[in-house]
Formats: structure tokens, C-alpha cells, sequence
């Protein structure tokens, strides 16, 4: 990922085994992390039991909020492409019992189509 890219907030593909050594003891005994996304510091975790946000917050990241949502939670999502002028490509996810999606921002060069197809075989 480009530091233009972390400054300006968009999210780019990160190496699965690395994400899943970071998060060992997170992770149940028989979860596998099948794709990762990285924001400047933030993570978004696609496993095979569920979606994993990890934020981490203060100047040193040393604090870390882990928000697990479990697949079966997820109501509907959509994807919004990046255009010509456009730098980014977004993704919304709605999770039962909360009004506003979650809402994630990808750089241009990260195809949103493989993203949300993850997303939809895990859904499904």
C-alpha cells in the first residue's frame, strides 16, 4: 500500500498468513484467515467463521478494539466502484440490529469484485 493511499484512508490487500499470525490467539483452533485488508494501521478480516475489524487506536496502536461479526449476522451489502475521476472503490455492510452499514474504502487498484465475492461465498 502507497502511503498516498494509508493518508487518504483506503484500504489495500494484505498477506493472509502474516494477518493470521498477528491475530494466533484471536482465532479459534479451527479458523483460517482466507483474505485481509489493510488500512494504515486497521485491519479487515475476511476468516472462515466470520469478519474480523481490528482497530487500532492511540499514537503507539498498542490499544485494540477487535470487532467480530459473525457471517450470519450480515443482512445485505453493496459495492460502489471506483469511476474514471473517482479514487475509490466502496463497500457497506448492514448487520442486523444496526441502522448505519459498516463502511470500508478501497484504493483503485484493489479489484472491489474480488472483495465482495469473498464476502458473498462466506454470506451465503
Amino acid at each position: 500500500m502507497g502511503l498516498f493511499d494509508g493518508m487518504m484512508g483506503n484500504a489495500s490487500e494484505a498477506d493472509a498468513q502474516e494477518v493470521e499470525k498477528e491475530l494466533g490467539e484471536l482465532l479459534s483452533p479451527s479458523e483460517e484467515v482466507a483474505h485481509a485488508y489493510k488500512l494504515i494501521r486497521d485491519l479487515m478480516v475476511f476468516t472462515n467463521k466470520r469478519l474480523i475489524l481490528v482497530d487500532k487506536q492511540g499514537v503507539t496502536g498498542k490499544k485494540t478494539e477487535y470487532h467480530s461479526i459473525p457471517y450470519r449476522s450480515i443482512t445485505h451489502f453493496s459495492v460502489e466502484t471506483a469511476g474514471t475521476f473517482d479514487l475509490d472503490a466502496e463497500l457497506k455492510i448492514w448487520v442486523s440490529g444496526s441502522a448505519e452499514p459498516v463502511q470500508k474504502t478501497f484504493n483503485k487498484q484493489l479489484n472491489i469484485y474480488n472483495v465482495q465475492s469473498v464476502l458473498s461465498d462466506f454470506v451465503s
